[in-house]
């Protein structure tokens, strides 16, 4: 579920977090309105998928699914300099909202997490312009703080990566997941994509130590997860006030 290729090497902490919380003064988050069938996240997704030949050339070029319209889906675009270099799309599961594209390939894995009252962030549709990809490697970390953000806003148990065996390294060395199924193929793709998860409650508080460009504050959460808007909203990063919190 990701056109991006995952770094497999995690930088050294002290420059590596010290360069992240730089370019985070440059970045705004963008939450998609759910009416809006036009946005551009959609034709990014389209420019992403077309570079990886992962789905046929469409006059409209833009790429939109049924698992955008679900209640319990969110979408943002990620910006930098006021530029859209990337966008990702999560969605809450609970015992009530249980659907996302993880959930339609590995209903009989995540089914009884559900049922046991345990909740889920189950992000995808990660995708990248190809020129910030390369301008910014450490672009997926600057786009998953949004997935970061969302498991300690909705305080769930299990935050999910289906992703093609190759980009697993990158998940198990950045958030210490750990497989939950074996590869299946998923909605016509050619190749297999594994999942995997992260114990959020236990591994939440060591990934904000190692990486404290991933904390937030209460405002940002809100205003990125609360219900959705008829309007666009734009969100700075609280990466700065959290240090100031924290001295």
């Amino acid at each position: 579920m990701s056109a991006v290729v995952a770094q497999n090497q995690v930088a050294p902490a002290s420059n590596f977090v010290g360069t992240l919380i730089d370019i985070l003064d440059r970045v705004d988050y963008r939450r998609v309105a759910p009416e809006q069938q036009f946005d551009p996240v959609y034709k990014l997704r389209y420019e992403a998928y077309r570079r990886e030949e992962f789905v046929p050339f469409s006059p409209g070029g833009m790429v939109r699914d049924e698992f955008d319209d679900l209640p319990n889906s969110y979408c943002y675009g990620v910006y930098i300099d006021g530029q859209l270099v990337s966008s990702l799309r999560l969605h809450h599961l609970t015992r009530e909202h249980k659907m996302s594209p993880s959930y339609s390939v590995f209903p009989d894995i995540l089914d009884p997490i559900l049922e046991a009252g345990h909740t889920i962030i189950d992000p995808g549709r990660f995708t990248a312009d190809l020129e910030a990809s390369l301008a910014y490697p450490a672009l997926p970390f600057l786009t998953l703080r949004i997935a970061v953000m969302a498991t300690w806003h909705f305080r769930v148990k299990y935050c999910l990566s289906t992703v093609r065996p190759e980009h697993v390294a990158f998940y198990r060395r950045a958030f210490h997941s750990t497989q939950m199924g074996a590869g299946r193929h998923y909605h016509g793709l050619a190749f297999p994509m594994e999942m995997w998860a992260c114990d959020c409650p236990v591994v939440y508080p060591k990934l904000i130590r190692r990486y404290p460009f991933f904390n937030s504050v209460e405002d940002e959460r809100q205003a990125l997860f609360a219900p959705p808007h008829s309007t666009q909203i734009w969100v700075h990063p609280s990466v700065r006030e959290t240090q100031t919190e924290d001295a």
